[in-house]
C-alpha cells in the first residue's frame, strides 16, 4: 500500500508534469522542471519515474484506461454487439479523440519503438487483431499494425499541425479504410 506522503507527492509530480506538459512540448521539459514545479527533490521524483516518458504514460494511463473499458464493456458500436468495421471505425473515432485532447502526453510517452512496447498499445493491438479476426480478414498479423499505424501521435501531429486536416477530416479518411473488414 502506498505511503500517504509518497501518493502526495505522486500527486504532486503528476500534475505539475501535466501543467508543464500542456504548456510547452514534453520533449523541452526537463525533470529537474517537473520536480521544481512539484516542489519535491529529485530523489523523490526519480525514485518513481525513471524519466519523462514514463510520467507521460502515468498521464495517459488513466485516460486509455478509460477508453479500453468502453471497448470491452461499452456501447455498440464501440463496445461489443456492433460489425467488425464499424467497431473499427468506431474504435478510430474514439482514438481521435484521445489524440485531439493528449497527444502532448503521447509525444512524451512514445520515443522511437516505445510506441510497441506500451501496454496500451499491445490492447489496441489485440482489439483491432480480433477485429480482423472476426470478419475473417486474411493476414490479421501483418495487417493490424499498419491499421494502427495511422494513429501514431506524429502521424496526427503531422496532419493536425502540417497539414490543417481537422479531426473530422481524419476520422473520415480512417474509417474509409474500415473497408479491409467488409470483403
Amino acid at each position: 500500500m502506498e505511503r500517504a506522503d509518497a501518493a502526495r507527492n505522486r500527486a504532486r509530480i503528476l500534475e505539475a508534469a501535466a501543467v508543464l506538459f500542456a504548456e510547452r512540448s514534453p520533449q523541452d521539459v526537463t525533470m529537474d522542471d517537473i520536480a521544481k514545479k512539484a516542489g519535491v527533490g529529485r530523489g523523490t521524483l526519480y525514485r518513481r519515474y525513471p524519466d519523462r516518458a514514463s510520467i507521460a504514460v502515468a498521464l495517459l494511463d488513466e485516460h486509455e484506461r478509460d477508453l479500453q473499458e468502453r471497448l470491452l464493456r461499452g456501447e455498440p458500436p464501440l463496445g461489443p454487439g456492433a460489425p467488425p468495421a464499424e467497431r473499427l471505425a468506431a474504435f478510430y473515432a474514439a482514438m481521435v479523440r484521445l489524440l485531439e485532447d493528449h497527444s502532448h502526453l503521447v509525444l512524451g510517452s512514445e520515443v522511437g519503438r516505445s510506441r510497441f512496447e506500451t501496454g496500451a498499445y499491445g490492447f489496441w493491438r489485440a482489439h483491432v487483431r480480433a477485429l480482423l479476426t472476426a470478419a475473417g480478414t486474411p493476414g490479421a498479423d501483418a495487417l493490424v499494425d499498419v491499421l494502427l499505424a495511422p494513429l501514431a501521435c506524429e502521424v496526427y501531429d503531422y496532419q493536425r499541425q502540417v497539414l490543417g486536416l481537422d479531426p473530422e477530416q481524419i476520422t473520415q479518411a480512417l474509417a474509409g479504410l474500415t473497408r479491409i473488414l467488409d470483403r
